[in-house]
């Protein structure tokens, strides 16, 4: 049985951004696609597409966070592939609706007799408290590959096969634990990604939903740093780490 102690964070698409040639902006210094257009939409509210201020990219956008102009963040979307998460996390993540997309594996259709388990952060490195969690998971696999081959058999007079394993499966992923690995794909904006980083980086999250958003962070930062700037992880009393962001509710 495979057991997963991290997840995997895959960028899979990021804004393009074509500048209108009627309403160029006097760059100084530009950003990203992503950030640009942040700052186009921005400059577009009042018509300062000429730079007054004479403001780099990164400059521009610090001033839209402080004033708390968080509406020009939802023009830039971000997809990402989360991976080596489990069904527990990705029911925490969904509670998160407004800016955001979601395509998720489905246990109805895809076979999970070689499903893998996350390991729960909170027992890493117990050996005891591991190797418990690990018998109950083989339990569980155990169990759904019996249901599937009963199922099979119960539904022999099923012609098709397709719509048979399906039946099977739908009935069998109930015994399958919250720890059951998932793969989700997961689009969202910079607002809508802003306000999940702020709530689930906190140390009151729970462990797995924070260090997903842990990994999630440094995608993001790294494709567009200026609108996620304000965000500082640092060391819990846990061991583990956490995030605190500069600006409020933006």
């Amino acid at each position: 049985m495979e057991r997963i102690y991290a997840p995997t964070v895959t960028l899979l698409a990021n804004p393009v951004f074509h500048e209108p040639a009627h309403l160029p902006v006097q760059w100084k210094e530009p950003g990203s696609d992503g950030e640009e257009l942040a700052e186009f939409a921005g400059r577009l509210c009042y018509m300062s597409q000429h730079n007054p201020a004479e403001r780099s990219t990164a400059e521009y956008l610090t001033n839209i966070l402080k004033q708390g102009h968080g509406s020009v963040f939802e023009h830039s979307t971000y997809v990402l592939l989360l991976e080596g998460i489990s069904r527990s996390c990705t029911h925490e993540l969904m509670r998160h609706r407004a800016g955001f997309g979601y395509s998720q594996l489905s246990q109805r259709y895809v076979d999970e007799s070689r499903a893998a388990y996350v390991v729960p952060p909170a027992i890493i490195g117990d050996e005891k408290l591991e190797g418990a969690w690990a018998a109950q998971m083989e339990s569980a696999h155990a169990t759904y590959v019996a249901q599937v081959e009963g199922l099979m058999q119960r539904y022999a007079s099923v012609e098709n096969k397709i719509h048979r394993r399906k039946m099977s499966r739908e009935a069998a992923r109930s015994v399958l634990p919250n720890a059951t690995e998932t793969t989700i794909l997961v689009s969202g904006n910079v607002r809508a990604w802003r306000t999940m980083l702020e709530l689930r980086l906190g140390e009151g999250a729970e462990l797995e939903i924070r260090r997903v958003a842990v990994a999630i962070l440094g995608v993001l930062k790294g494709q567009a740093p200026a609108l996620f700037a304000d965000f500082e992880l640092y060391d819990a009393p846990d061991g583990t780490k956490a995030g605190r962001v500069g600006f409020h509710k933006v």
